[in-house]
């Protein structure tokens, strides 16, 4: 069973007790609030020796380490558990006794076999049946079986899913992330939403679909999937957006089942070595007619668009720099020498650890993140430490040249992971992060190059995000998301003539979600009603001045600019990146074990979210 277990009722009152016994011996003996029964003998060591007072012979001497009162406090509770000066015993601290229903018990079980990913056949195991028959009920603990709790589970869950439906239908703006994810032959189409309290303007979540798809990941099964959970919760008419990576399936559904009025707005942006396909306009536009599939607007994944900038596009300009080609690859098969030796010897690895006090990390292959670290990993050892582990471990030497290189590329890629945890955030990552993101990251980038002597030549760099985030760089809807969160407003800017201009693009915003009266109870006199419309544009301007001049930056500011409100809440409910997606798979490794049921697969689409 994993030690999260603990947090789970009834573990939690044994946590507590626990924790409260361990606070208490490791208070230093002077000032533990038990010290007055014992009288202090004398120091050895690190060990103290004291004799009781409540010992009715009072000459048995008792010793303890000098930061660690454990042995005297058993002490007490052992032979002293009757007085009341004593502490009462750890196993007191339970309060098995408390009465509780049996529906909060089932609901207890539920929660630790769903969140923990425990096997359904957990319910009829002897010791954990007798765990929950401690558990003191109204009218005695009913025990369930696996078939039984197989149905419970079932019912909660549909329970869940209807609770969800609800709280969709009293949102307007939602925000999905997708992904497909394919494991032991199988694939998986996994589906998260996204939107803001408007109480609290903290982002919240749910997962909608962790499902199996078989055949192709042609663009058209894709979006048939999607539509058809959207119909599932409603949200066909209420999805601000979708993010999903760049493969090349999810950027062709949404560029053919787009809405007529959005199909010239599509970024033309491809992905990395991605081939030009023609397609006949009329058949696809007889398949949206004939099935009514119609997606809502694209948003292409920030991270996955960063680690391409930092492993194809650095990649490539390195190998095709003559003055850096032959640097970058000794350098990188240097350090993969290193690393594949310390991960697949225990003699390397120990010697690794024992010389620097630190072990060589192990690269991931889907996260560009972990070969940066990897390698921020080596920089930081001496170089002499360096040479010492390869010739050890019988390897060629990095040498100072490369070293260099090393350190320089840490240098120049430090932002990036920065920029990296920033978006893949969740809890409080709004769409509006990513641009000031960009533009920050941008430039640092140029002040990195302009105050260290760079001998690799990265300065494509700021060039592959200008070309990779061109459309992002340019999209009003990124702009305004970014414009009405109170942290950034105006601030990341530094042209004041762009400045000007998404001012006077907020304005036009706030324009579009003013009520206008019914054309036609217009007469005469309605038509050329000049005042209206100038009361009209001073509230507006008034309004969009007075939010960009406030200093504060909390979100709660929000509640005074309610028209300024609706545009945060509908431009920011989706997240700069698709992480929250790949976050759902994580689990899948545990989903498919053997010893995991159908059930647990699919209680895992939002069962406690």
């Amino acid at each position: 069973v994993p030690l999260r277990t603990v947090g789970v009722f009834p573990f939690i009152q044994v946590c507590a007790a626990v924790m409260a016994s361990q606070g208490e011996s490791k208070t230093s003996f002077s000032k533990w609030k038990y010290a007055h029964y014992f009288t202090l003998v004398e120091h050895k060591d690190k060990n103290i020796l004291v004799k009781c007072k409540l010992c009715v012979s009072g000459s048995k001497v008792l010793s303890t380490a000098i930061n660690s009162n454990s042995n005297l406090l058993k002490h007490l509770q052992k032979l002293h558990a009757s007085t009341n000066q004593a502490p009462s015993a750890k196993q007191q601290r339970l309060d098995f006794n408390r009465t509780v229903s049996q529906g909060q018990i089932n609901k207890a079980i539920a929660r630790y076999i769903v969140e923990n990913m425990q096997p359904v056949s957990t319910v009829e195991s002897p010791a954990f049946r007798q765990l929950i028959s401690m558990i003191t009920c109204s009218g005695g603990t009913q025990q369930m079986g696996r078939k039984t709790f197989s149905n419970y589970l079932d019912k909660e869950y549909s329970k869940m899913e209807s609770e969800l439906k609800t709280t969709f239908e009293g949102l307007d703006y939602i925000a999905i992330t997708a992904d497909i994810w394919s494991v032991h032959n199988k694939s998986f189409l996994g589906m998260t939403a996204h939107w803001i309290n408007t109480a609290t303007f903290q982002h919240q979540k749910a997962a909608l679909a962790c499902k199996r798809i078989k055949g192709r990941h042609t663009y058209d099964v894709i979006a048939a999937e999607i539509d058809h959970i959207h119909s599932l919760y409603g949200l066909s008419t209420k999805v601000t957006a979708t993010v999903t990576d760049n493969g090349s399936n999810f950027v062709k559904a949404f560029q053919m089942y787009q809405p007529e009025s959005l199909s010239d707005d599509d970024d033309d942006d491809d992905e990395e070595d991605e081939e030009v396909t023609f397609t006949n306009v009329a058949d696809v536009l007889d398949t949206s007619t004939e099935e009514g599939i119609v997606l809502p607007p694209h948003l292409r994944c920030a991270s996955h668009t960063l680690n391409l900038i930092s492993c194809s596009d650095v990649d490539k300009w390195l190998l095709s720099n003559p003055g850096t080609k032959g640097i970058y690859r000794s350098a990188t098969a240097k350090c993969t020498a290193l690393w594949s030796k310390a991960s697949r010897s225990t003699l390397a690895s120990e010697l690794v650890g024992d010389l620097v006090g630190k072990k060589l990390l192990v690269l991931c292959s889907t996260r560009w993140n972990s070969f940066y670290d990897a390698v921020a990993r080596i920089v930081e050892i001496p170089m002499t430490d360096l040479s010492t582990i390869s010739n050890c471990l019988e390897l060629k030497c990095i040498g100072e040249r490369e070293f260099q290189f090393l350190r320089e590329y840490c240098v120049i890629m430090k932002p990036l992971t920065v920029a990296l945890d920033i978006l893949q955030g969740e809890e409080n990552c709004y769409y509006g992060t990513l641009l000031p993101t960009i533009e920050v990251l941008m430039s640092k980038e140029s002040f990195t190059h302009s105050n260290i002597c760079v001998t690799v030549g990265f300065f494509f760099f700021l060039q592959a995000i200008k070309t990779r985030f061109a459309s992002v760089l340019e999209s009003n809807d990124a702009i305004l998301a970014a414009v009405t969160l109170p942290m950034f407003k105006l601030r990341w800017l530094r042209d004041q003539r762009k400045k000007e201009m998404v001012k006077g693009m907020l304005a036009a915003e706030f324009h579009k979600l003013i009520p206008h009266p019914d054309s036609s109870s217009y007469n005469v006199q309605d038509f050329f009603c000049f005042e209206e419309a100038d009361d009209t544009f001073s509230t507006v301007e008034t309004e969009v001045m007075t939010y960009l001049r406030t200093a504060e930056t909390g979100m709660e500011i929000l509640k005074q600019f309610p028209t300024i409100k609706e545009i945060s809440l509908k431009k920011n409910a989706a997240t700069p990146s698709s992480a929250p997606v790949e976050r759902l798979f994580s689990l899948g490794s545990l989903v498919l074990s053997p010893k995991r049921t159908s059930c647990l697969t699919k209680g895992l689409r939002d069962f406690f979210s």
